[in-house]
């Protein structure tokens, strides 16, 4: 059977991540009592929202808000990210500048399109000295011709750039596209995110489902962005952090072979082999080492 694999490819050259991202919650920071909700929820990141899901007259206090709650603590192993608004807005500078004070996670950065985009959050962070990462949202036409030059831009100078978070609300209205069930019509740019990603260490982070109460909907479209290779998704409400980890948690199917197989090749009379027969398949070594992605994965999502 095939293998899921995590964060990273074995030929990237950045670390594979310790935390998987299967979930990832967008919280409108304006709203002090879901941020508070958020240390309770089962879900792997959480991002407290200055942009989007605030209005404009909200966004100082949300700003305030954010701040407060990253200096409270209290989210155990989730990751807390705090979405800035665009530097090119009334907001940005300010947002930048108090996200990089409470130091969370990460700070995630607004239609980027380009790799100038990231250069003043990467240097102001770097300027601090703190330990946030830089996530960047695709979600604008002008990133699909500049994303490898973005996922690179900062690889080699901390903060590194560590996950794209693709906005396909956005992308949609930018490209006077018409929503489709199966997303037919964003499927190339889905998987060129991954390609980009994936050829620079990134974890790549699906878009939101916005049908509520579309349940098989929303499951299909967890295990279509899975198929295509995401990390995991981005979400908007509580009730999808469970059937989402459920879709990018390896199952128990999927750890048995990965464990017989890794067994398989770690034996002393396979150690030559690049090929052994397996159940009527041929499996390369290749798959063993897909399989030993997948076993820290399960044994994480276990925590």
């Amino acid at each position: 059977m095939p293998c899921r694999t995590i964060a990273q490819q074995k030929d990237s050259e950045a670390p594979m991540q310790t935390r998987p991202l299967r979930s990832v919650l967008y919280m409108p920071a304006s709203n002090a009592r879901a941020l508070e909700k958020a240390r309770e929820l089962d879900v792997d990141a959480v991002i407290f929202d200055l942009e989007d899901s605030v209005a404009p007259e909200a966004k100082p206090e949300a700003r305030a808000q954010a701040v407060r709650a990253v200096g409270e603590g209290g989210y155990g192993r989730r990751q807390i990210a705090i979405r800035i608004n665009g530097l090119g807005t009334p907001w940005g500078a300010a947002d930048l500048e108090a996200a990089v004070a409470a130091a969370p996670d990460a700070i995630l950065i607004p239609k980027v399109g380009h790799p100038d985009d990231i250069a003043t959050p990467q240097a102001a962070i770097a300027k601090a000295g703190t330990s946030s990462r830089l996530w960047a949202m695709i979600e604008t036409p002008a990133a699909f011709g500049n994303l490898h030059a973005i996922a690179s831009a900062v690889r080699d100078t901390a903060p590194a750039l560590s996950v794209f978070v693709i906005g396909t609300n956005d992308l949609v209205k930018d490209m006077r596209m018409r929503v489709q069930p199966g997303r037919a019509n964003l499927v190339a740019m889905l998987v060129a995110c991954v390609a980009a990603g994936r050829a620079h260490g990134l974890q790549v982070i699906d878009g939101v489902y916005n049908a509520l109460d579309d349940h098989s909907g929303f499951e299909a479209e967890c295990g279509q962005g899975r198929d295509l290779g995401m990390d995991g998704k981005s979400l908007i409400h509580p009730r999808q952090v469970a059937p989402c980890n459920a879709a990018f948690t390896p199952s128990a199917e999927e750890v048995a072979w990965a464990r017989r197989l890794v067994d398989l090749f770690d034996r002393a009379e396979n150690k030559n082999a690049n090929v052994l027969r397996v159940d009527g398949q041929m499996v390369e070594r290749l798959h063993a080492e897909a399989a030993r992605q997948i076993l820290p994965l399960a044994e994480i999502a276990k925590g």
